[in-house]
């Protein structure tokens, strides 16, 4: 898992309450087997009309927010099935971190366990923040994990809260996985004392 550290960039918002994981990538995409290749189909009811075509009238569409890694969303945001492939389809099309009053439990800590930081902002703060995106050409906002605090050129300095043991992780770039092989020698001494009338059981 990449670390997450501090990351500046573009944001774009999509300021609209009850966003489940089936827009965010819908049920049709999860037949992959691997874990790359969701990033396309982000949000493919919205930035695709029926036949295939974009949907000008959606924001990512827009010229303007090419290349934006700061998602603004509204509140509740990653509601609805426990699909893991939402954070992989945020990160995989480029963004870094969301922004949103609140998040469904299940993909706030499918998240963190990705390495995709979802930060949450009281909403009133998040709506200024998805105007600005509306209004201020090239609006770039800085999340700062190392700091726990979200700014911008603009006047917004807001703190935000995080579980001190998923904050380490994501500032290490540990997984699930790079955690347990982080105790790999006391693991490989215990299977060494281990007895051997346990070996079969």
């Amino acid at each position: 898992m990449k670390k997450f550290t501090k990351h500046t960039g573009r944001a774009v918002a999509v300021f609209t309450p009850n966003i489940d994981t089936d827009q965010i990538i819908p049920k049709q995409f999860l037949k992959r087997i691997e874990r790359t290749g969701y990033g396309e189909f982000l949000f493919w009811d919205w930035r695709y009309k029926t036949d295939g075509t974009p949907a000008p009238d959606f924001v990512l569409n827009d010229p303007k927010y090419a290349g934006a890694s700061v998602l603004v969303a509204g509140p509740n945001f990653g509601c609805g099935s426990s699909r893991e492939h939402a954070p992989w389809a945020l990160g995989q099309y480029g963004f870094c971190a969301v922004i949103a009053p609140s998040f469904a439990d299940i993909f706030y800590n499918n998240s963190l366990k990705n390495g995709f930081l979802p930060v949450r902002l009281p909403e009133e703060t998040v709506a200024a923040i998805a105007e600005r995106c509306a209004t201020v050409p090239d609006y770039t906002i800085t999340v700062d994990l190392e700091a726990r605090t979200v700014t911008d050129d603009h006047g917004i300095s807001e703190p935000f809260a995080i579980d001190e043991f998923r904050r380490y992780c994501m500032l290490n770039g540990l997984d699930d996985i790079a955690l347990t092989l982080n105790d790999a020698d006391a693991i490989s001494t215990f299977e060494r004392n281990r007895p051997a009338w346990l070996e079969n059981s």
